[in-house]
Order: C-alpha cells, then sequence, then structure tokens
C-alpha cells in the first residue's frame, strides 16, 4: 500500500497566469500491527493540469468536442488521460510532466515531488453557474505494474483578470526589489510578481470613486433619487448606495436592492433563440420607507462569487436590481380621537393603492487578491489517495 498526498503550497485560489506549485509526497505507511513489511514498487507517476467544461444540454448546444472519450480504464492501460471517466468537455489542459519512473519504497519510507505549472493567461475562470461550468483540476496519475491506472485529483479556483496578458516585465532585474537573504527561482519571482501586479491593477481600478446620481421616476413623477459613488468593485467589497425621497413627489412606501448575476449563453450556442437570461441573487436589502426622508444599503460581493467575465459560450453580469412600491394616492396619515379624555393619536390608513415597477443598474466586479479568496474557498489545499 502506498499513500499519495497532494499539497498546494499557496492555497486552493489563483490568478490565470500564475505558477501553481504542488508538493507530491509517496509513502510506504509502516504499520505498527504489520507483522511483515515488504518494499513497494510503482512503474511511474504524472500529473497535468485540465479545465472541464459542463453545460446544461437542454439549454445549451454544446460545441463539437475534439477529444476522444476515454470513459473505461483498461486493466493494463498506460496512457494517462486525466479527465478520464469526467462529465462535459475538457477545454483545456497543459502539457503533462513525469514526476518519476520506477518507484521503489522501503517500509517507512517516503519521497516528495514538486510539480509546478503556469496557468494559462487565456482560459476561463472557475465558475459554477445555473447553465455551465468551468472546472479546473490537477490531476496526479500513479500506476503499478500490470494494474490500472490510479487518479488523485486536486481541484482549484481560477480568477481572470484582464489586461495582465499585456504587461511585460522588464528585463533588468537589478533594481526590482529583492531579499538578499533569499534564494528564489527565477519562475517563483515572476509569479511573485504578478501576485504584487495584479492587486495594484485591482486597487487602482477599484479606488476611483465618482458620484453617480440618479433619479428615479415612474410615469406619475419623481419618487426620489439615487446616489453610489463607483460602479467598480471588487469581490469582497460592500456595494454601498443611499437614496433620498424627500425631493419626490411621489411617496415610496417600500423598496429593495438585490445584488444579482445575469448568466446568458451566446446566441450561437442557445438551444431556442430568445431563452431567457438566468439570475441568481447573492444579497438583499429591503425596507419600508414611508415618511422616511433618507435611506441607505450596504450589499456585500461574496468572496466564493465570481467575477463578471465573457466567453464564446456564456457571458456573466452584474447589476443591482430595484423594486419599488409607491402610493397611487396621498399617503397621508389620520387622527383618530378615541374619546374626549385621551389624546389625539397618529395611526396610518388601513388602505392604499400602490403601484411597482422595477429598475437595473449595471456594475463591475472584478476579482481579488487569490490568496484572500482562499480563506472561503470550499477546497482544501491537501488531496489525499491510497493504491
Amino acid at each position: 500500500m502506498i499513500e499519495v498526498l497532494a499539497k498546494l503550497g499557496r492555497g486552493p485560489v489563483f490568478l490565470a497566469g500564475e505558477v501553481l506549485e504542488c508538493v507530491i509526497t509517496f509513502t510506504n505507511p509502516l504499520s505498527a500491527s504489520s507483522t511483515s513489511a515488504s518494499s513497494e514498487m510503482l512503474a511511474w507517476a504524472s500529473a497535468q493540469i485540465h479545465c472541464q467544461f459542463h453545460a446544461s444540454e437542454n439549454r445549451v448546444a454544446l460545441p463539437p468536442s475534439d477529444g476522444s472519450k476515454h470513459d473505461v480504464q483498461a486493466e493494463n492501460e498506460t496512457v494517462f488521460v486525466p479527465n478520464r471517466g469526467e462529465r462535459g468537455q475538457c477545454i483545456l489542459s497543459t502539457p503533462p510532466k513525469i514526476l518519476f519512473c520506477d518507484l521503489r519504497l522501503d517500509p517507512g519510507e517516503s519521497k516528495s515531488y514538486s510539480y509546478c505549472e503556469t496557468l494559462p493567461i487565456d482560459g476561463p475562470p472557475s465558475f459554477r453557474g445555473q447553465l455551465v461550468k468551468y472546472v479546473y483540476k490537477l490531476t496526479i496519475g500513479c500506476q503499478r505494474v500490470n494494474s490500472p491506472i490510479k487518479l488523485l485529483r486536486v481541484p482549484f479556483r481560477v480568477l481572470v483578470l484582464h489586461g495582465l496578458k499585456d504587461y511585460q516585465f522588464p528585463q533588468d532585474e537589478a533594481v526590482a526589489p529583492s531579499n538578499p537573504f533569499l534564494e528564489e527561482e527565477e519562475g517563483l519571482k515572476k509569479d511573485s510578481r504578478l501576485a504584487d501586479l495584479a492587486t495594484e491593477l485591482l486597487m487602482v481600478a477599484t479606488s476611483r470613486r465618482s458620484l453617480h446620481l440618479y433619479n428615479i421616476s415612474n410615469t406619475r413623477g419623481k419618487v426620489g433619487s439615487f446616489c453610489i459613488f463607483k460602479a467598480v468593485y471588487k469581490i469582497g467589497e460592500d456595494v454601498i448606495g443611499t437614496f433620498n425621497f424627500s425631493e419626490g413627489d411621489i411617496p415610496c412606501l417600500q423598496f429593495s436592492v438585490s445584488l444579482q448575476t445575469e448568466e446568458s449563453i451566446q446566441e450561437e450556442f442557445q438551444r431556442r433563440q430568445g431563452q431567457p437570461i438566468s439570475f441568481s441573487t447573492h444579497a438583499r436589502h429591503q425596507e419600508a420607507c414611508l415618511h422616511t426622508a433618507q435611506s441607505s444599503f450596504s450589499l456585500p460581493i461574496p468572496l466564493n462569487s465570481t467575477p463578471g467575465f465573457t466567453t464564446n459560450i456564456v457571458s456573466l453580469k452584474w447589476r443591482l436590481h430595484f423594486e419599488f412600491v409607491t402610493s397611487g394616492e396621498s399617503a397621508g396619515t389620520c387622527l383618530v380621537r378615541g374619546s374626549q379624555s385621551e389624546a389625539l393619536t397618529w395611526t396610518g390608513v388601513e388602505q392604499m393603492e400602490v403601484d411597482t415597477f422595477s429598475w437595473d443598474l449595471p456594475i463591475k466586479v472584478l476579482p481579488t487578491n487569490p490568496i484572500l479568496a482562499s480563506y472561503v474557498s470550499q477546497f482544501s489545499s491537501t488531496n489525499s489517495i491510497t493504491i
């Protein structure tokens, strides 16, 4: 028996273009209850990254697959197919890398191998929507002699930040900040600079504040105004907005604000022309606001959500969805006298005619630092299998 342990060094979330590093340890455990321990032998081990695409077949016309299916593992098959048995199509894969050939482990002995691979910068982000899914995995294949291949899959999440692809790093490393007490490989240096650059670009893009003021009106007149200070956010931030109903001609009784994503299939891949867009709500604020002059809301963008993106098959956009309930008549109050000895009591009307209308405001949502997103990731940094 051999235990295979794969551990992602920095966490399970990466930016496209970063270097994924995984330490893979093979161990022949020494059991205290075992009376006769023997050496174990592995013929080979290899690792490869791939992105699997899933789609709802009744809503999405799948593009033709150019890869052959390998759903059945032959008894003595030696071909390493990382997506063997997986649903959907493999739309992206890196070249496989051989970790070793002919590994012998004595009882209690273990050996570790480091796998490093740059994540393709032109791939889609990780996404689990209602219509399509993009799932990234690192697959490690191992095989004993005359035995079927065993696969250890390590799922991870990929964030895509547009603009990194066109950035050229300076050739003069002498001017770059460095620590003389640490020895770093060139690939890791570039990876660190890429993460720093992404953090800087995100900070610049999401820190720009400019007042956006919108008038809220229906067919009968002005209800109020809405103010938001920026339209570009990164996941993990809060979307904050304020309302001013004091200048409105139509009383607003209630409002709700929903933070939503809209998932739409590109026209050439739709099963039916004009099929509806799928919406998902990530946060919601609702408030009764009769006789309220000003109000506000704060909606958090979940760290585990997917920033907006577009591929040849699907498009994901973010928006704020507003719903207003306004009075169809004067929303004054009534004076009710209980008895001559009692003071006057203010009370609301029992019935009122209302009008409702909605409004959608697009916003832009970008990725965040992958280290921050790793804290709430559903994936584990460590995965293991016994063969």
